[in-house]
């Protein structure tokens, strides 16, 4: 069984198979830090699925707004924190990170990459582009999160 396993402390994303690593990324999660509280743009800690995966087929760069692609011309939304390429969006499981979905907490691509390995996020997973869009077709719906401090 394959599952997600998410350290804020080193910044990394490992995928993993039967607990042997299949493939690791460096990621960037909330420079607010740790938590659970809506608003705080914290990213949260714990058990997660993920419950949805959005942008399948769609082109690397492609930004999303409401997990809707946004159409060739369309302004862009006035936040630097772009969703960008694929959505992988997380479900908590444990009673304190049980509004995790509804907080839109997600496993992200991002303009920024070159803050990737940085604590820069305003709560979600970023990953680079093409790294969200590898890990995007290695997982499925339901795909265990593990997120640790």
């Amino acid at each position: 069984m394959k599952t997600i396993h998410v350290s804020i402390g080193d910044q990394r994303l490992t995928l993993k198979e039967d607990e042997r690593p299949m493939r690791t990324y460096p990621v960037s999660t909330s420079r607010f830090g740790i938590g659970t509280a809506e608003g705080s743009l914290k990213t949260p800690t714990g058990r997660f699925r993920v419950a949805q995966k959005i942008g399948g087929g769609m082109p690397s760069g492609t930004i999303f707004v409401g997990r809707v692609p946004l159409e060739a011309g369309e302004l862009l939304p006035p936040t630097e924190d772009l969703v960008m390429s694929r959505i992988l969006w997380l479900d908590g499981l444990d009673g304190h990170n049980a509004n995790t979905r509804d907080r839109f907490i997600y496993i992200h691509g991002t303009r920024h990459e070159d803050k990737i390995g940085e604590a820069a996020s305003h709560g979600c997973v970023r990953m680079r582009n093409e790294d969200v869009i590898e890990l995007f077709e290695l997982v499925d719906e339901g795909t265990p999160v593990l997120i640790e401090a």
